[in-house]
């Protein structure tokens, strides 16, 4: 899983991320955003966190868009910790898979999968274009582990179902 992103107090971060498929092609990606540190101890002190992700599926007909993603927090013009936004939790987990074998089974699976975790989540299913569906997981925990934990957990089911491949071993240290 990827190094989870932290904004330190003052810091602003803005991510674009455009991403062209082919209707054959498969697509995992994993993200997970910290409240950062300061020194009085409190959290949220960034003035801003932008990922926007725009992803298309591309044919001989041309381009089509399967998803837009904007996830915009701003903790000095909010209270991001309360409801709709961060539901009193600390972390915040992603996960972006695009493949044409993503359905409603697939999402339950993973559903079930998140539920045996300590985090909140939800999934959707994207619109189809040109036979390809994908699916956006996001999760609400206290922690990085707990977040790391449930999306590896995801992305190893998916690897096994579809590849007959084993869990990412991505030891970093």
């Amino acid at each position: 899983m990827p190094d989870q992103l932290i904004a330190y107090r003052e810091a602003t971060y803005r991510q674009r991320t455009s991403i062209t498929l082919r209707p054959s092609s498969s697509l995992v990606m994993a993200e997970v955003v910290t409240p950062g540190w300061s020194p009085d101890g409190s959290a949220f002190r960034y003035e801003e966190v932008r990922l926007r992700t725009e992803i298309r599926v591309e044919t001989d007909h041309g381009s089509h868009l399967l998803a837009l993603d904007n996830l915009l927090i701003r903790p000095p013009l909010d209270d991001v910790t309360g409801l709709g936004y961060m539901e009193g939790f600390s972390h915040l987990g992603s996960l972006v898979v695009v493949d044409a074998r993503v359905n409603q089974v697939i999402a339950d699976e993973l559903h079930t999968l998140a539920a045996g975790r300590d985090a909140h989540c939800g999934i959707s299913l994207t619109r189809t274009a040109a036979g390809t569906t994908g699916l956006v997981l996001r999760a609400l925990s206290h922690n990085t582990e707990e977040l790391n934990g449930l999306l590896g957990s995801c992305t190893a089911m998916l690897r096994d179902r579809w590849h007959g491949q084993a869990p990412l071993n991505l030891r970093k240290y």
